[in-house]
């Protein structure tokens, strides 16, 4: 069985990935996510057989959500307690049909027979990585500087499936297919 690590993802505009790179300080142990590789994190699906591509792809076609603005504000860390591993931007309160995205992709996984982790959705592009040398204190104050720092908004017109391979230098994100919303229903 050949498997593929898979994620579902809205792409952030060059505009908004310039602005989020104005948060990208020289603090030792983050690294920093790749500007050409944020996005805004939907669902992600982990390793999955190759032999459902065609029908998760067939599944997400189905998905019928009108197009969307969304605000880029709010930082913080994942775990939100103790010792962070990963520093995330939100979408603020975010807009009532991203849930329905999300609530529409999930609808389509589970009727293809995936099992899906079924937590609480935070909507979040990963800023960066954080690793054990971080010195104590940096996060706290990184997440301090910035807890008013918003960018642009943007209009969701589409969402993507991406392949993930782990690299020793980071994931590359593959894109293996682009759904549309819809202008309007």
């Amino acid at each position: 069985m050949s498997t593929e690590r898979l994620f579902i993802a809205a792409a952030l505009p060059a505009s908004v990935r310039e602005q989020l790179a104005a948060l990208y300080e020289p603090v030792r142990g983050i690294v920093w996510t790749r500007l050409e590789q944020l996005h805004l994190t939907l669902r992600f699906l982990g390793e999955v057989d190759v032999s459902l591509d065609e029908t998760l792809e067939t599944a997400l076609a189905r998905v019928r959500v009108e197009s969307f603005v969304l605000p880029v504000a709010g930082i913080g860390s994942f775990p939100p307690r103790g010792t962070a591993r990963a520093l995330w931007i939100g979408v603020g309160h975010g807009h009532p049909r991203l849930h329905q995205l999300r609530q529409q992709i999930d609808d389509a996984l589970l009727a293809t027979g995936l099992a899906l982790d079924v937590r609480f959705f935070q909507p979040h592009a990963t800023l960066g990585r954080v690793k054990e040398e971080v010195p104590p204190g940096a996060v706290r104050q990184f997440l301090k500087r910035h807890r008013e720092f918003e960018a642009a908004p943007f209009r969701v017109e589409a969402f993507q499936l991406y392949a993930s391979t782990l690299h020793p230098g980071g994931a590359v994100h593959t894109l293996k297919r682009e759904f549309a919303l819809h202008p309007s229903l």
